[in-house]
């Protein structure tokens, strides 16, 4: 399944509240600060909270802000640095904590954010934004289960979180809960139906469990939303042609290919499809291709075998089948997986 691109931030600022917290001296600086930051105006807001946190030094509130829009603009090492000395200074903050996790785990440190993210928890375990965190964590992980765990104590607090719901989706698709899979997907397009790649997510939960109709009608209605992501022409292609549906099938995968030329299953797919078809020079051509992009598949071979075998090359077909007879060997005795194609 394709990686999901979504923020790690969940920074829902009630920052008139907060700047009650405030001492006096500091507030308009505060209050510029989170406009900006709430504007996306990291500089102004970077500069604004500096401000705030050199009058009121002891201010957690201030601190914590600072923290968010150092990481927002991108500057890690800023963030780190102030969210260790705010984590430091104030060990029962859950913001603190809330927020060195987020940097450390834009940074690439899961176990450390998941140590902060843990400690944010235990101060306060009834947070959406810390709950849903944690699931973005162990989902970049590839720890479903836990993701899962994680999202569901998020939705008791916000029930109606759109992005929650598809996240959830996608931790029950990859722990083989499918059924579940696909209630959350249409959870999604219940409560925000414009929500990108819910179409998608639920499409690819239906094939995974043969329904190709319905993922057909799916991947359509995201391709409709993107015509331009290639992984949505590439699933809406291969399974029209699992399903026998040529020429819609060759529409798809053709877009697929030219929006990614370094898909290599976009390419074995259409190599496929224009076999089918009796475009047999231009598949081989297009399976030669999928077969360099993913050196170690040996399904290319096997359909370049039949493609050389038809154009008469037959010593040239000799050697893709022995090729793919060594590379199915190979995965066998190394224990990969293979790919479990229809050749």
């Amino acid at each position: 399944m394709r990686s999901f691109q979504f923020s790690i931030f969940v920074l829902i600022f009630t920052w008139a509240v907060l700047a009650q917290s405030v001492p006096p001296q500091a507030k308009p600086d505060f209050v510029q600060g989170m406009s900006a930051l709430e504007r996306g105006d990291y500089t102004r807001a970077i500069q604004a909270l500096e401000k705030a946190r050199q009058l009121a030094p002891e201010t957690s509130e201030v601190a914590d802000r600072l923290v968010s829009a150092y990481l927002q603009a991108g500057e890690l090492s800023q963030a780190l640095r102030l969210g260790r000395e705010a984590t430091a200074k104030w060990p029962d903050d859950a913001d603190a904590h809330h927020f060195l996790g987020l940097a450390y785990f834009k940074e690439g440190d899961l176990e450390d954010a998941l140590g902060e993210l843990q400690r944010a928890e235990q101060v306060r375990p009834n947070e959406f934004g810390v709950h849903y965190d944690m699931g973005l964590l162990w989902l970049a992980a590839q720890k479903y289960s836990d993701a899962a765990r994680e999202l569901e104590s998020a939705l008791k607090f916000h029930s109606n979180d759109a992005v929650a719901h598809l996240l959830l989706g996608r931790a029950y698709q990859n722990s083989n809960r499918t059924l579940e899979a696909i209630e959350q997907f249409r959870s999604v397009l219940r409560v925000a139906p414009q929500t990108p790649l819910a179409h998608y997510h639920l499409g690819f939960a239906y094939a995974s469990l043969g329904q190709n109709q319905k993922a057909i009608a799916e991947y359509e209605k995201e391709v409709a939303r993107a015509p331009g992501d290639p992984e949505v022409q590439y699933q809406l292609g291969r399974t029209l042609l699992e399903s026998g549906d040529l020429k819609a099938a060759l529409q798809h995968l053709h877009r697929a290919a030219e929006l990614n030329p370094q898909n290599p299953d976009a390419a074995y797919d259409l190599g496929k499809a224009l076999l089918s078809e009796g475009a047999t020079e231009q598949g081989e051509r297009v399976l030669q291709k999928a077969a360099t992009l993913n050196p170690s598949d040996p399904s290319p071979h096997y359909l370049l075998a039949r493609a050389l075998a038809k154009m008469g090359h037959q010593q040239e077909a000799e050697t893709e089948m022995q090729r793919f007879s060594e590379l199915k060997k190979s995965q066998a005795s190394t224990g990969g997986m293979a790919t479990g194609r229809a050749h």
